[in-house]
């Protein structure tokens, strides 16, 4: 039986990755394609041997490296989104095609950018002021400025949270979500 899927998304720092753990402490099947990318990185020959030839071999599996060009150049983000999106996109479909859990949750920071959206049964938005996912994490520069507003977003998910409390607050959201999800799926 195929699982209830569910997407979460939302802004930098905003605590998509705190929401993807409530998910797993719910019983759902979780995985991010950060991970996936970094995993692309570390072990894909392809992707290490295009990023090699465009940018050398200091750039293979260093992150901070990459970064620096790809988010001081919008071309070159471009050029390396083109060369992972389709490779995250096939490696998360596979993924769910293997889950055997009765709900699956992916967080994926550029759902609605990358139109991913219409892949799954739902979409979970996390926002937090910008005050708070600054304190989370330091500025941005212009890093947010290619991504969807939040309140766009929210008008297009099926459920939002703002993320500025607790813990606690964050998983009662999701174990409620989760409650939905699995009671509408089994009607």
């Amino acid at each position: 039986m195929r699982p209830v899927t569910v997407a979460i998304t939302g802004g930098i720092a905003a605590g998509k990755t705190e929401a993807l753990g409530a998910f797993a402490r719910h019983g759902a099947a979780t995985s991010s394609s950060d991970e996936v990318v970094r995993d692309l990185h570390a072990h894909d020959e392809e992707v290490r041997s295009a990023i090699r030839e465009r940018w050398g071999d200091d750039a293979v599996g260093n992150p901070g490296r990459i970064g620096s060009i790809v988010f001081s150049d919008r071309s070159e983000l471009e050029w390396l989104e083109q060369l992972l999106h389709p490779k995250t996109r096939e490696a998360m479909d596979e993924w769910l095609r293997s889950v055997d859990a009765p709900l699956a949750a992916v967080e994926i920071p550029l759902l609605y950018e990358t139109g991913g959206d219409s892949r799954f049964d739902a979409v979970v938005v996390i926002t937090a002021p910008a005050a708070v996912r600054a304190s989370r994490r330091g500025p941005f520069g212009d890093r947010e400025a290619r991504l969807l507003p939040d309140e766009e977003k929210i008008q297009r998910a099926d459920f939002s949270f703002v993320n500025d409390g607790s813990r606690e607050a964050l998983d009662a959201f999701v174990a409620g979500v989760v409650e939905k999800l699995l009671s509408s799926s089994a009607a």
